[in-house]
């Protein structure tokens, strides 16, 4: 079973997270942000990726911190439970319709991270939340899971399905992603036979 669990405490953040990449959607998030805690539930469900988070932080300062660094420890531990990621399909991708709003979203299981952001907002927040935050938990899960991300709304109005669109869409691109492809399981989906590096 890919199963991995991480903890990541700092001064300003504390956080555990637990998962399994070949579970059923069953999540159990905690981090203190009603939307976000809304949003990893979302993912979890659409990817079927079980989930449990709970996080501590400075949420008195706001919400930089823990947005931030929910990212970086789930990303930690979706790279753990890969390990050298033989045998994944490595791609994923999805267009990701809600409403009024379709978001397209593409990755790489690749060990080189790198994200692409073409997503904008009419509105400074979301609830408590300020929406340029979304993208710090996107680069912060990207970069420390080792993928390739490229998110895109294509078009939207209501800001609320924008940003559930690009969860929607990166769970789903990581379910197609991660399954283990029948005909190439015992192999690292890569001619150089190792995922990472620079080439």
């Amino acid at each position: 079973m890919r199963q991995a669990s991480y903890q990541r405490k700092t001064k300003e953040t504390e956080i555990s997270v637990s998962l399994n990449l070949d579970g059923t959607g069953v999540y159990e998030i905690a981090t203190g942000i009603g939307f976000l805690d809304h949003m990893l539930e979302q993912l979890s469900r659409h990817s079927l990726i079980d989930l449990t988070v709970k996080a501590k932080g400075d949420l008195h300062i706001d919400f930089h911190h823990t947005t931030e660094d929910t990212g970086i420890a789930i990303g930690t531990a979706v790279a753990e439970a890969l390990g050298d990621r033989t045998g994944i399909t490595r791609y994923g991708s999805a267009m990701s319709p809600m409403d009024e709003t379709l978001t397209r979203v593409a990755l790489d299981m690749s060990n080189r991270p790198y994200l692409v952001w073409k997503v904008d907002f009419s509105r400074p927040k979301l609830g408590e939340m300020d929406t340029e935050l979304f993208k710090e938990w996107f680069q912060a899960f990207a970069q420390a899971a080792g993928i390739t991300l490229h998110i895109e709304t294509l078009y939207g109005e209501n800001n609320h399905h924008i940003v559930e669109s690009c969860y929607k869409g990166l769970a789903r691109s990581l379910r197609q992603a991660l399954e283990i492809d029948p005909r190439k399981a015992d192999a690292v989906p890569s001619t150089k036979g190792v995922l990472g590096g620079t080439m």
